[in-house]
This record gives structure tokens, sequence and C-alpha cells, in this order.
């Protein structure tokens, strides 16, 4: 009774940070409002919460990579994957040997190992606390591709460094070349796992909803469940969990262009993933905030350990860590982008010379989030001989500091530098996205010409089925001409002419719907008719994909 008191009190105080977010004036990342309203509730009332790392990891870590496998841009990863590998895992290792040394050497009393368990998790960025810092200014898409990208993979490399430190901490011995061999099977081990869970249970439901017809709920519940199985299968193994689970959203994302799933379980299942996503973010900060005063006083014990009786060094500590973590990353960029400009030059290309702006931006935007906080709660409580493990709530103390530190700096400065920022352009082609429009469009006719002819001989309607037919097909007909090949300026009058008719038809939609909902109140019909007339309704207006 007591666990589930919690998990509603954590639920209504993620939706409660959510309007107070957007109530205040500011443009204050929604993770800070998170983690002071998860202070707030632990200066009021002790909830007692007591985090089982292997539990916490388990349930927080699978479903969020591999939604960000399932979600991230291919071809973006594809396009920028030499700039991307660089951040993901060149930054990572370059980070986690200068910090871990940096902070062995600032805080004696925390061990190497356990500073070079510190490193890996302060390295993962995150895109979706960028998105809400720069909600004022658009991100270019080309730098979110990359910071999405390198978000998915540092995640992974980050966390797998992280399960080699705390392994040293634990047995005071690391062996270069056994941890290289074991590094290998965690990555193939990792990936194979994680793809082959999700192409065969994608094979399986495919196959049972073909013999037996689809069921949303059960597809959606499935979707849910792979990451887990894909992350606890590789565990048992002793392979990467976390590559698991990168990896089964991956192919789950090409699993899913077989177009098998009706369209209801997609809308549906978009929701509920959106939702989950939500929730477990939110948990977590809410969770960091009310774990913050105890971790702070176990953090400032430590810190008398060292000499240094002010509490205040905590607060030094987390700025000098955060210094470095950005001087550390712009140099990699600075380094990456001018090897980058340095091959393109050997091809005979003439690339253009980056502003120091994306240099500054692409190093701030390197924000701390939620797989950072998920990892650092993992760190055991005890060591193998049952004594605590050494410097446990400093290390906590100083990633949560890492995390808003890097979100308050980022949420002033990244404004600054994206306003007006030129980033080469991206190669998103309109004329492959009106080709595709009008090739499916083409389909259509095509398709409704033949059922046309089949219906028309079966039936004595055939006048009528000719009529829908005719009707049909010049709808199609109509976007192919909006969509079809022609002069530049003749195209941008279509489209907007185009717009003008979806922004009526935003208008008509909206005025049917209140005129359900008025019947509706009035008991002139039932629910149930209301329910699927305004879902048949909604369905269109998120069709035109106008708020």
């Amino acid at each position: 009774m007591e666990t589930i008191s919690i998990v509603l009190i954590l639920m209504i105080a993620v939706i409660v940070s959510g309007v107070i977010s957007r109530m205040l004036p500011l443009p204050v990342p929604l993770p800070l409002v998170q983690i002071a309203f998860g202070a707030v509730i632990a200066s009021v009332a002790n909830l007692g919460v007591m985090l089982d790392p292997d539990v916490f990891f388990l349930l927080f870590i699978p479903p969020l990579l591999f939604l960000d496998g399932w979600r991230i841009p291919k071809e973006g990863l594809l396009r920028d994957k030499g700039t991307i590998i660089e951040l993901a895992l060149g930054l990572v290792v370059f980070t986690v040997v200068g910090l871990g040394f940096l902070i062995n050497w600032m805080i004696p009393s925390m061990p190497l190992a356990v500073a070079f368990a510190l490193a890996p998790i302060v390295s993962p960025t995150d895109p979706v606390a960028v998105s809400a810092i720069a909600a004022r200014v658009a991100i270019p898409k080309r730098l979110m591709h990359i910071l999405e990208g390198e978000s998915l993979l540092n995640d992974a490399s980050g966390l797998v460094c992280m399960r080699f430190a705390v392994i040293a901490a634990l047995t005071g011995a690391f062996s270069l070349v056994e941890a290289s061999l074991t590094f290998l099977w965690l990555v193939a081990g990792g990936i194979v796992v994680g793809a082959g869970v999700t192409w065969s249970v994608s094979r399986l439901k495919n196959w049972i909803s073909w013999k037996l017809g689809e069921d949303t709920g059960s597809q959606i519940l499935i979707s849910l469940v792979i990451p887990f199985v894909a992350y606890l299968v590789a565990e048992h193994l002793h392979a990467s969990g976390i590559l698991a689970a990168v990896a089964a959203g991956l192919v789950m994302s090409y699993a899913e262009q077989t177009g098998q799933a009706l369209a209801t379980t997609r809308i549906r299942r978009t929701g509920v993933w959106d939702t989950a996503q939500f929730a477990l973010n939110g948990a977590m900060f809410v969770l960091l905030g009310e774990q913050l005063p105890r971790i702070a006083a176990g953090a400032a014990e430590v810190v008398r350990q060292t000499g240094h009786h002010e509490p205040a060094w905590l607060v030094v500590y987390v700025f000098v860590i955060n210094i470095a973590l950005s001087a550390l990353r712009f140099m990699w960029v600075w380094i990456s982008l001018r090897f980058t400009m340095y091959r393109a030059t050997r091809r005979g290309q003439n690339p253009e010379r980056p502003s120091w702006r994306l240099v500054a931006a692409t190093s701030l935007a390197g924000v701390r989030g939620a797989i950072t906080l998920a990892g650092i709660l993992t760190l055991p409580l005890v060591l193998a001989d049952g004594s605590p493990f050494p410097a446990r709530d400093l290390a906590i103390f100083l990633a949560a500091g890492v995390i808003i530190f890097s979100l308050i700096g980022a949420s002033i400065a990244l404004p600054i530098l994206l306003n007006g920022l030129k980033l080469p352009p991206e190669t998103y082609d309109q004329r492959a996205e009106d080709r595709a429009r009008v090739a499916a469009a083409e389909a259509a006719i095509r398709a409704t010409e033949n059922a046309q002819s089949s219906l028309r001989e079966s039936s004595a309607d055939a006048e009528l089925y000719a009529s829908s037919a005719a009707h049909l097909m010049d709808i199609y007909r109509q976007r192919i001409s909006v969509y079809s090949t022609g002069g530049t300026d003749e195209l941008e009058d279509r489209r907007r002419a185009q717009g003008v008719d979806d922004q009526l038809w935003m208008n008509a939609l909206r005025a049917e719907r209140d005129a359900i909902y008025r019947e509706a109140r009035a008991r002139r019909l039932s629910d149930e008719i209301a329910r699927k007339l305004v879902r048949e309704i909604d369905l269109n207006e998120a069709r035109l994909g106008i708020s």
C-alpha cells in the first residue's frame, strides 16, 4: 500500500510540475521544475523512498533507450555517422580519462575507480532537455539530429564504461585484456540479442494477427514488454542489456515499416509511449529532488573527510566539473570539425569553415538529463565485503549538480548562440516528399479502379460504385495536381492553396465536433456514438497536422 501511495504521489508531482512549468513567465526547463518540486516534497513529507539500484535501472533505462532507438531519424544517423561516432565514442573515452583523473585529484577521498564511474555517467547528453531549453529559438534540424544520434550511442557507451569502473571498484582489480574481450562480447551480444528479440517477437505477433486478427491492446502491450525482455535476456547472457534495448528500438523502427499493424494500433501506441516517456522522465527528476537533501548531507560528510569543512565546497566541485566537461567537449568538437574539414578537403571538396558559435552551441548543447540520473542512482550500495560503496552519496550529488548546472547554463546561453546560427543545409528533399505523395495517390487510384471493376461486376448498384469511385479518384487527382512536378512558383502557389484548404477544413472539423458535443450534452446522441464520431474528426484533424 505504501509503494502504491509513493507512485501516485510521484505521478501527481509530475503532472503538477508540468503545469507549473507552463505557468512560469520564463522558459524554465521542465526537469529543473521537477527537481525543485521533488525537493519541496522532501521538505514537507518524508516518503522514505529507498531505491534499489538494479530495480531502478531495469525500470527506467530499457524503455527510454528503446524509444530513443525507435524514433531517432535513421537518415540523419547515417548521414552524419562520422561526426556522431566521434562524439558518442571518442568524446566519451576522452571525457572518462580527462575527467576521471581530475575528479580523483580534486577529491582524494573519492577512489579512482569511483571517479572513473562518475565520469562516463555525466557524459551522455539529453536532446529532450535541449529541445525544452530552446523552445523560443528553433534548433537547426541538422544539429538536433546530430545531438539525437550522439545521445543514443553515448548513452550506451557511457553506461558500459561505468559498468567496468564499478566492477573495478567492487573487485579492486582491472585487466585491460580481459576488459577488451568483455567489451567485445557486451557490444556484440547486446546488439544481437536486442535485434533478435524484436525480430522474433515481431514475426510471431504478425503471424498471430494474420491467423486470428489484430488486438490493439495486445499489440501495445507487446511493444512495452519488448525492451524489458531484450534487456533481461542480454543481462542473463552477460551481454549489455543497454545495447540490447537500443538495438531492439532500432530494429523496431524497421519492423513497423512492414505496415502490418492497424492504423488504430499505431495511433494509440504512439499516445501510450508518449505518456510512458513523460512519466518516466518526470518521475526520475522528481525522485532526484526528493532524494537531494539526504544525498547532500551524505556528500557534505565526504567533503569533510577531504579536509574541507565547509559544505560550500560541494558547489565548487560541481562548478569545476561542469567547466571541465564544457572545455573537454569544446576541444573535442573543435578537433572533430577540423578533422572532418581536412577529410573533405582531401576528397577535393571545399567545406565551409564552421563558426565558433557552432562549436560553442554544440558544446553547450551537451545537456545532461535522464540517463545520467538513472545511471548514477544505480551505483551499488555496498562493496563485495559488505562495506558501504565509497563516496556514493558524493558521486550522486555531483551528477545531480552537473544536470542542474548544465540545464541552467544551456537555458541561458543556447538561445543566444542559436539565434541566427547557420548550419550546412539539411539534405531533406521536398521533391522526394512530393514524389512519394504522388506515387501514393496514383496507387490509390489504381486500387480504386480495380475495386470498382470487381464490385461493379458482382453488384446490381453499378452506377453507385462508379459515382463513388469517380468522386474518390477526383480527390486523389487533385492531390497529384498539387504535388506533381512543375515550376517552383507554381508549386508554391499550389501549396499555399492547399494550406488555405487545410485551414478551412480545420475550422469545419472543429465546428463538426462542437455540434456533436452539443447533441451529446442535450442527450440527443448516445455517448458511444458521440465518441465514435469525435474520434473520426480527431483523426482527420491529426492528419492535417495543424494546431
